[in-house]
């Protein structure tokens, strides 16, 4: 039983220790989040309703039919007094009672393509949902995607702080040891004692940073359990992706979802000005039915009446005057003009923020290039003043120096790679190709 025991309490330590170990790749956290995410449920369930509307029958195109039944009665008490000789004869408590029923059919048959246009009208409302709904997810992946490389910034900053932490604590060490034999001072002790501190410090801030940047993550993803650990497959921000400017205008100019939203918003002002045009055409109706009645008398020359048949017809109009339909035509003109100005305005917008991108992109990129030198010969003056240094060659000051020269490249570096990623990622929704991230 004692074994039994025993290897169930191992099987639960390996599979907390695996999942605890689990890696999520970028690829693995967005495919959870467009799964689990709360804002884009709601948004699918907003396309959903859009696509219910679209049909024939919302827009009026199948007949209607309405099946009813009703009764009715009278209860009347009458005098009805003789011309002749002025006698008065009496009625009292007299019902009458009368039962309906019937089917009744109305159809239209054309009303100058108005049913047409509202029929295209829920469908370009059904097409403008789903370009909705790829903005929500576009911008969420984004979101998401920068996110996940601010926790891979973030982990990358806690092992460079953690690895300062152990230099100052091998330099505290050292400078013990000397202290004790006499060949440092109580002054160089207490200096190597405070930057062990300060470097302990910031790192403790940092992984409360890292801890936010992780609560972030698992929030997009719609994680429940926010307190369990996360690791991502990413040691270092990949900024590597090759871009081209022309090749992402003009993929803009074809993918970007606010740029086919402003072009769904322009044709569906046309459909309205087809609406109203309409009523320049004549309407044709038909409206058919089959009813029941049956009368029941207690005065008068029958006891029963039941009437059962079908009637039919058809109606053809044609709306001479309305006072509105001008108005309306020539607000619905300038609606046209003023979404194809929009769509203008737009684009200039977006060619702005394009190239404001780039910019920023080119300009990280030369910088990314210089830090990663930078970081190099920090390194190397690292190793150098550390060799020195061991040597007695070196004081404890100009020893930190280096030290937090090499923290503050390695600091330098990856802000540059994250903000590289980010106008990375800008770029690549801007011109509607962010769904990489998901190869």
């Amino acid at each position: 039983m004692k074994r039994v025991i025993y290897a169930l309490a191992m099987l639960l330590v390996a599979a907390s220790s695996s999942a605890q170990n689990e890696v999520n790749t970028l690829k693995a956290c967005i495919e959870r989040g467009l799964e689990n995410n709360y804002s884009l449920r709601i948004v699918r369930n907003k396309q959903q309703v859009a696509e219910n509307n679209a049909t024939i029958a919302n827009a009026g195109m199948l007949p209607k039919a309405n099946l009813t039944a009703g009764y009715s009665g009278t209860l009347d008490n009458s005098d009805i007094t003789s011309r002749e000789d002025g006698s008065v004869a009496k009625q009292r408590n007299v019902t009458d009672h009368t039962l309906r029923a019937g089917l009744d059919v109305q159809w239209m048959l054309f009303d100058g393509f108005k049913m047409q246009a509202d029929y295209n009208r829920l469908r370009e409302l059904k097409l403008q949902s789903e370009t909705q709904t790829r903005l929500a997810v576009e911008d969420f992946v984004a979101k998401l995607t920068a996110e996940y490389y601010n926790f891979v910034q973030q982990s990358a900053r806690l092992r460079n702080l953690n690895y300062a932490v152990k230099l100052s604590r091998e330099r505290l060490r050292i400078v013990y040891e000397r202290y004790i034999i006499g060949d440092n001072s109580r002054l160089d002790l207490l200096q190597a004692r405070v930057d062990f501190n300060a470097d302990s410090a910031e790192s403790v801030k940092q992984h409360e940073l890292l801890a936010t940047s992780r609560i972030r993550l698992q929030e997009l993803m719609a994680e429940h359990n926010m307190d369990k650990m996360f690791n991502v497959a990413d040691t270092l921000v990949d900024v590597n992706r090759p871009l081209n400017f022309d090749k992402l205008w003009e993929s803009t100019m074809q993918n970007n979802v606010e740029l086919l939203i402003a072009a769904q918003e322009k044709k569906l002002a046309e459909i309205d000005l087809k609406s109203i045009s309409s009523r320049d055409y004549p309407y044709l109706s038909l409206n058919a039915g089959y009813g029941y009645t049956h009368n029941k008398y207690e005065t008068g020359t029958m006891d029963k009446r039941k009437d059962w048949g079908a009637d039919f017809g058809v109606s053809l109009g044609f709306k001479l005057f309305d006072g509105n339909r001008s108005r309306e035509r020539r607000n619905a003109k300038i609606a046209i003009e003023n979404a194809t100005l929009e769509k203008q305005d737009l684009e200039l917008a977006l060619y702005a923020d394009l190239a404001d991108l780039w910019q920023a992109y080119e300009n990280n990129s030369r910088l990314l290039a210089l830090e990663r030198q930078n970081v190099f010969a920090a390194r190397e003056n690292y190793e150098i003043a550390h060799e020195r240094y061991m040597l007695g060659d070196l004081s404890g000051i100009e020893m930190r120096e280096a030290q937090k020269s090499l923290l503050d490249a390695e600091e330098r570096i990856l802000v540059v790679e994250y903000n590289t990623k980010l106008c990375e990622i800008s770029l690549l929704q801007l011109s509607g190709n962010i769904m990489v991230y998901l190869e």
